[in-house]
């Protein structure tokens, strides 16, 4: 037992259950995602979940399906909502709505580094501009009464790993929180993320500093605790494929071992995420969704590379859970799936922006 590991973070008023953090992840921790999180981890594990990026034009423009990304349940809070964009009164009227419709916590997205969003000057780009950033800081903490936090990357590139410098100005303009994630922009998410740099962040601030980046695991995400490198943790990636991880770390702090979730938790958490995916998707981004989710979960399991490949031919949800169920139940060998589903034509899933992207293998 390693008590002391997993603890509270104070964000301004805002008190969460542990340091364990969902990571904001474009076009997956929407509010399906992230009551799945909570029905397959438990509550008490998972400390804050953050929404998906937003952008502030959409908002600011009463984007109907930009706000429809606001959606969340009580049974989430405390519950952050990250927005997005370089243009300074867009950015307040979206921090804004987000304290509106009844958010805990605005986060500010510095990190993301897709080209579209640098291009507009937003995301990692914010780390080239530390003045806009200030800017929108300053603007956005005037508007809101709840807690305004960032998230940053160690830098744009290795020559200018600014990471620290930004992290002071954004305390000194009074973030109650930052979270670093240990990469570069132009490192995209390639190559490892660098903890001592996160470490050097956290050792120069008073206030809460979370690290991002490569953890994928219960021993990890304790790991980097251990080290002392941050004060808490974001889990990202590793939730995907395993929206049982924040309960297997609390688990392992508690002296327990880990458990590998069961074929029934495994189907039962698939159904829930469907269930709550329906409420709001249209079919086809709901498909995409769904089996995105399936292929996660069958990934590195026997049969698993063979099962995706027939989950990329489902056109309908009940396709997409019968598969599974099969697999994971029934053991089905991949030439009777194949057999039993050769029928069903190739559907490529979809982006965030409901754009086709390419087809799950």
């Amino acid at each position: 037992m390693e008590p002391g590991l997993l603890r509270p973070l104070s964000i301004g008023p805002v008190v969460t259950r542990t340091n364990l953090i969902l990571s904001p992840m474009s076009g997956v921790t929407d509010c399906a995602f992230r009551t799945t999180v909570l029905e397959a981890s438990g509550r008490d594990a998972v400390g804050l979940l953050v929404s998906e990026f937003v952008a502030a034009e959409g908002l600011s423009r009463d984007n109907a399906k930009t706000i429809a990304m606001l959606r969340y349940q009580e049974v989430e809070r405390p519950f952050s909502i990250q927005i997005f964009g370089a243009d300074v009164d867009r950015m307040v009227r979206a921090a804004e709505m987000v304290e509106e419709i009844g958010a805990d916590i605005v986060d500010i997205n510095c990190g993301c580094p897709a080209p579209k969003v640098v291009r507009r000057g937003g995301g990692a780009q914010l780390m080239r501009t530390p003045d806009v950033l200030r800017d929108i800081l300053v603007a956005v903490r005037a508007a809101v009464s709840i807690p305004v936090t960032v998230k940053i990357r160690a830098g744009w590139d290795d020559a200018s790993r600014n990471a620290v410098e930004v992290a002071r100005m954004v305390e000194g303009e009074g973030a109650a929180m930052l979270a670093v994630h240990g990469r570069t922009r132009l490192q995209l998410y390639s190559g490892e993320s660098d903890w001592n740099l996160i470490g050097e962040v956290a050792s120069r601030l008073s206030i809460p500093v979370i690290g991002s980046g490569d953890v994928i695991d219960a021993e990890g995400a304790l790991e980097r605790l251990r080290g002392g490198y941050a004060d808490g943790v974001m889990i990202g990636r590793g939730a995907i494929s395993n929206p049982w991880i924040f309960g297997q770390t609390l688990a392992l702090a508690n002296g327990y071992e880990v458990r590998d979730p069961s074929t029934l938790e495994r189907i039962a958490i698939l159904e829930h995420f469907a269930g709550s995916l329906a409420e709001t998707k249209d079919l086809r981004a709901y498909l995409g969704r769904l089996r995105g989710l399936a292929c996660h979960m069958a990934k590195g399991l026997p049969g698993g590379a063979a099962t995706r490949r027939v989950l990329g031919k489902a056109t309908l949800p009940a396709d997409i859970l019968r598969i599974v169920r099969e697999f994971l139940l029934e053991g089905r060998r991949f030439e009777e799936l194949v057999e039993d589903d050769a029928r069903l034509p190739v559907m490529p899933t979809a982006d965030a922006d409901g754009d086709a992207i390419a087809e799950v293998a």
